[in-house]
């Protein structure tokens, strides 16, 4: 037997060296994300390893997993007190070691491997810990499985057996290196800043990127899981200014900067601007779509409004469809359609063959980037960026909001904005003329001015994004009509950034 889980215990104190703890709030819509020691300890995150274990026995999955971690000063002890509850359920474990998270995606596929279990809090600050878990390559979990997986766990449903094992693959990253080099060298010698903010991809992005033929200068790629000079998150303007100062001192082509794990890559030009990700992804797209005839794409609802209207996409019989926001959903739906690839605006891009295998990888989006820029000799990144049609759009702003309380605030902001279509009612001065309702509400006026608001599925938080085709004056106009209706809400509070 094994004791249900508390959702609450005080640390330094016997109950909390002898019971499990796991705040139910830590299982997302297909994550999980805990303050370690605060809302988890290592008996949660061992019964997480026997939900996990069960969970996919019950899924009538082999009982088969690959485990890395993440480098930050508590991830391995948590990895290795999830093995012990993985293996108590029956599970054959294959540890991979330090990692980012798409190596352990790569291992499903290299050592043949059903099932996932990362132990990573991504970017989140220190003190933030998780698992990125999935038993269908390349799909990671999604509500149902993460639901299924809470109710195992809070209510000890285990079913441990005998029959566990353990196997460690010295040396793996050199494995996954080499699948990501085994390509033909770029011709054009492009000078590459490699931002990894102290993170896990410091030890990867820079030795990949040389061997497909950049030359690389590395910025904050020594590991440090103090985080010492930002959180490694390419949408925080901090790490993007960083990256910016480097392109400029060292005349680089390009910019790229890898988040915490490695699943995402954001992209500074070489004029020292920062090119949001849905717009790189327009790039990426156009690019794409001139060698790959009818080509599909799926973006978040986050994204630029360019991929509908881009003559360039028109022109080359591009389609796009756009869906939820997050990594799992956005997985999943380009798998569902068979898309050439998957663009969020967050930074996780979603590669299908020929490109990739259909999982989010940094390091696979910043070699598509250095190959576009092979083939647009003579045009720098900013070339690219400017030849897309102009709109001013925000970066991703998140105002507080307790993880009890954001899900209401959203449908009741969709509700307020669906009586508003309803009663011809104005947003900024316009008509409505779109409502996308898939995942929160995005707003689009008249003029193609759009505002969303939706709940963050990782962390205590709204996330709002605002564009528009037409002036950043009416950006701001919609950024101020969207935040007026959050201020009805005494449950939203301060933005962590905002225009």
């Amino acid at each position: 037997m094994f004791p249900k889980p508390k959702s609450a215990l005080v640390p330094n104190t016997y109950a909390f060296e002898s019971e499990p703890m796991v705040k139910p709030t830590g299982f997302r819509e297909y994550d999980a994300r805990w303050l370690f020691n605060k809302e988890i300890n290592l008996m949660g995150v061992q019964a997480l390893g026997m939900g996990l274990g069960a969970l996919i026995a019950e899924l009538g999955v082999r009982q088969e997993i690959v485990t890395g971690h993440d480098f930050r000063g508590y991830s391995a002890s948590i990895k290795y007190a999830l093995i012990s509850g993985l293996m108590a359920a029956g599970c054959k474990v294959h540890d991979i070691g330090l990692a980012v998270t798409p190596m352990a995606y790569f291992a499903q596929f290299d050592l043949d491997v059903p099932c996932v279990a990362m132990v990573t809090a991504s970017h989140n600050d220190n003190g933030w810990t998780g698992v990125k878990m999935g038993a269908n390559r390349p799909l990671t979990f999604g509500p149902d499985e993460m639901s299924r997986l809470k109710a195992i766990v809070l209510n000890a449903e285990f079913n441990n057996k005998a029959g566990g094992s353990y196997q460690f693959h010295e040396n793996y990253p050199a494995r996954y290196i080499a699948d990501l080099t085994s390509r033909p060298k770029l011709k054009r010698r492009l000078k590459v800043v490699a931002a990894c903010g102290n993170g896990t991809a410091g030890a990867f992005a820079p030795q990949v990127l040389e061997a497909i033929g950049c030359d690389v200068i590395p910025l904050d790629t020594e590991l440090d899981h103090t985080f010492p000079k930002y959180n490694p998150n390419p949408e925080d303007m901090e790490m993007l200014h960083a990256i910016r100062d480097a392109v400029l001192a060292h005349k680089a082509d390009v910019g790229l900067g890898f988040d915490g794990d490695g699943d995402r890559c954001g992209v500074v030009d070489n004029t020292g601007e920062e090119i949001f990700a849905d717009k790189v992804g327009v790039m990426l797209a156009r690019d794409m779509s001139a060698i790959n005839a009818n080509a599909q794409f799926v973006v978040d609802v986050k994204s630029t409004g360019l991929f509908v209207t881009d003559p360039v996409l028109q022109k080359q019989g591009a389609k796009t469809v756009y869906w939820k926001t997050g990594h799992s959903y956005m997985k999943r739906r380009t798998n569902e359609l068979g898309a050439l690839a998957g663009f969020e605006k967050s930074g996780h891009f979603f590669f299908n063959k020929p490109f990739g295998r259909g999982y989010d990888d940094g390091l696979v989006s910043a070699i598509a980037i250095c190959e576009m820029l092979d083939r647009a000799p003579g045009r720098s990144m900013a070339d690219l960026k400017n030849a897309l049609p102009k709109t001013w759009s925000s970066p991703t702003m998140s105002p507080h909001c307790a993880d009890e309380a954001k899900y209401g605030v959203v449908d009741a902001v969709v509700k307020h904005f669906e009586a508003l279509q309803q009663n011809g009612g104005k947003v900024a001065g316009q008509n409505i003329r779109d409502l996308v309702t898939v995942n929160g509400v995005r707003v689009t006026v008249e003029d193609g001015s759009w505002g969303l608001v939706r709940a963050s599925s990782n962390k205590p938080e709204l996330v709002v994004v605002v564009e528009s085709p037409v002036s950043e004056r009416r950006m701001h106009d919609m950024f101020e009509a969207m935040d007026s209706v959050l201020r009805t809400h005494p449950e939203v509070g301060e933005y962590n950034q905002k225009i």
